[in-house]
C-alpha cells in the first residue's frame, strides 16, 4: 500500500539539512532504551556522513524539526558504501541509511510524515535518478518493520547482514 499522498498531518514538520549550526540538537535526540540496538547514535551517524561525503560519495543527513523544536534525524546515502554482507539493491538505490524519532516525539505521527518529506526530497534526485529507495531494519524491530510496510516499502528477500530489507519505487 502506498501511502505518499496522504497529507502530512503535522503541518510544522520540515527537513533540515544537518549543519554546523544545528547539529548540536541532533546529538541530544535519543531513541528509547529497547531501541538502543536498531539505529546508531546520531552522533556515529553524523560522523559518517561526513566521512561518506569526504570520500566523494552521497550521503545527506537531516533533522526533523516541527517548528522550532528537533524530534527526530534521518540519513540517506546514493551509492555511498560498500562492505561484505551489503545488500545488492543497495549498490543502485537510494538508501534510507538512518531513522529515528526521539522518544519524547514517538506515537506522534512524526515518523510517517517525516517519510513522506523524505520521498518529496528523494524524488527531487538530488545524487541522479534511480528506480528505487531502499532501507532495512532488524528483524526484531517490529514498530520500523510496520512504519515502512505501511509506507509502501516491500520486503524484497534480500538481507544487509542480518537486516531485513526493502524497497520502494520511485
Amino acid at each position: 500500500m502506498d501511502n505518499t499522498n496522504h497529507e502530512i498531518k503535522n503541518k510544522g514538520l520540515h527537513l533540515v539539512k544537518a549543519d554546523k549550526d544545528n547539529f548540536w540538537p541532533l546529538l541530544d535526540l535519543k531513541v528509547t532504551k529497547e531501541q538502543e540496538n536498531f539505529v546508531a547514535s546520531n552522533a556515529v551517524s553524523l560522523a559518517q556522513a561526513y566521512d561518506t561525503n569526504a570520500d566523494g560519495h552521497f550521503a545527506e543527513a537531516f533533522g526533523i524539526w516541527d517548528g522550532d523544536t528537533p524530534v527526530g534525524f534521518a540519513m540517506i546515502g546514493h551509492n555511498s558504501e560498500e562492505y561484505e554482507d551489503m545488500a545488492d539493491v543497495m549498490r543502485h538505490s537510494y538508501c534510507l541509511w538512518r531513522y529515528m524519532i526521539d522518544q519524547r516525539y514517538q506515537k506522534r505521527g512524526y515518523g510517517r510524515d517525516a517519510l513522506k518529506l523524505l520521498l518529496d526530497y528523494i524524488r527531487s534526485f538530488p545524487d541522479g535518478e534511480e528506480a528505487l529507495w531502499c532501507t532495512s531494519w532488524e528483524p526484531e524491530n517490529d514498530v520500523a518493520a510496520k512504519l515502512y510496510h505501511d509506507f509502501g516499502f516491500v520486503d524484497n528477500g534480500e538481507k544487509d547482514g542480518d537486516e531485513i530489507v526493502a524497497v520502494f519505487e520511485l
